[in-house]
């Protein structure tokens, strides 16, 4: 298996170099930034690396005289913050150096939550930033390395162990251990040391909680019964993990969006691997009850990846009435309604009161046209 694999977004990250921005990289633990951003400023001479997990490379940050950062930065051309989140007030620090030196020199900043490198430095880094999303492993990166005929194999393996680029490239053994070690402890990092979460096993027991009702509307309510902790916490807790790149939520879908606000959101995982570490869960396909709720969470993520990489606008639902009738996936883009029902297995026509909207389309996705779907 190939160990290096090309990561889609490289294209446009080089892209964005010398236009007077500051680059932002931002992701989850353990996607890949650094080895993406090492890689990508591998081609120049002259090029400064700063760590801000490092004290001493902190402190020289959140020292924002001027002078003094230019004496650091010298004649680099490129200067590479990681982690760039642990360092205070570092959007000051990135309005000044991206104000002073503008086109001549680029920096680029990476970071594991968008609360805390995204959120702090927004109102410092407005229009002086391009932000760039990396996400584990696309199923499209995958597949450039891959015979066809192994593909469904692949597949199987993914929609347990997900894509995260280390755990991709172990065998099967350490994939769990290293997928029980990264739930355990590191996918909280982040949260638990900037976020001062007070209570972790209430975290844990959440995430397991919504880790189960994968594909299926989430009651905060019932999350409240279930895990002792007050709606206010919940929703504390909710979007911070979806700040920190673990969770995302999908809104339902109504032509009176007001109605939305009061309606369920289903919720589901960037990586599969980390929701099946959440649970302990890693056996075989045709030993799980759950297959169609990951296939559903796999292609919805995947769409997610692509439309990042190919700058595609849309804004994501999914749609059910009292009735019965779902979709799992509607894309609202250019004015129009492009629904998507993700099948395993068995397919079915299109619900006849879904087609009442005005040019709304419908498509099955299965294992025999996930590739064109994603691509």
């Amino acid at each position: 298996m190939k160990k290096n694999i090309s990561r889609e977004i490289s294209a446009a990250i080089r892209g964005d170099f010398f236009k007077g921005k500051i680059i932002i990289v931002t992701g989850a633990r353990q996607v890949g930034k650094t080895t993406l951003v090492t890689k990508i400023v591998s081609d120049f001479e002259k090029v400064l690396y700063l760590n801000a997990d490092n004290s001493t490379d902190r402190q020289k940050l959140e020292n924002q005289d001027l002078k003094k950062l230019q004496n650091l930065i010298g004649d680099n051309q490129i200067v590479f913050i990681d982690e760039a989140q642990k360092a205070t007030d570092i959007g000051d620090t990135l309005k000044l150096l991206v104000d002073h030196y503008k086109d001549k020199k680029q920096i680029i900043a990476t970071g594991s939550s968008s609360l805390n490198l995204l959120s702090n430095t927004q109102e410092s880094l407005t229009g002086r930033k391009f932000v760039h999303k990396l996400f584990s492993l696309s199923i499209r990166e995958i597949v450039s390395d891959l015979n066809p005929l192994d593909l469904e194999k692949e597949l199987a393996s993914i929609l347990v162990f997900g894509t995260y680029p280390e755990i991709y490239t172990i065998n099967e053994q350490d994939k769990q251990r290293q997928l029980i070690e990264i739930t355990s402890s590191y996918l909280y990092q982040d949260i638990l040391a900037l976020e001062q979460v007070r209570n972790p096993a209430s975290l844990n027991k959440l995430l397991s909680a919504l880790a189960l009702q994968l594909g299926s509307e989430v009651s905060l309510n019932e999350l409240s019964n279930l895990i002792g902790l007050d709606l206010k916490t919940i929703e504390r807790y909710i979007d911070l993990l979806e700040k920190n790149y673990v969770l995302f939520r999908l809104p339902p879908y109504y032509t009176n969006q007001r109605k939305t606000l009061s309606k369920l959101n289903k919720i589901y995982f960037y990586d599969l691997g980390i929701r099946n570490g959440l649970i302990n869960n890693f056996n075989a396909l045709d030993l799980r009850n759950d297959v169609g709720a990951l296939w559903e969470n796999f292609l919805i993520a995947e769409r997610m990846k692509l439309r990042q990489v190919k700058n595609l606008h849309a804004v994501q639902y999914f749609w059910k009435t009292y009735d019965g009738a779902e979709i799992d996936l509607v894309e609202e883009r250019g004015g129009k309604l492009f629904g998507y029902e993700c099948k395993w297995k068995k397919s079915r026509t299109s619900p006849k009161s879904w087609l009442e909207y005005p040019g709304a389309e419908y498509k099955v996705i299965n294992k025999e046209n996930f590739i064109e779907f994603l691509s």
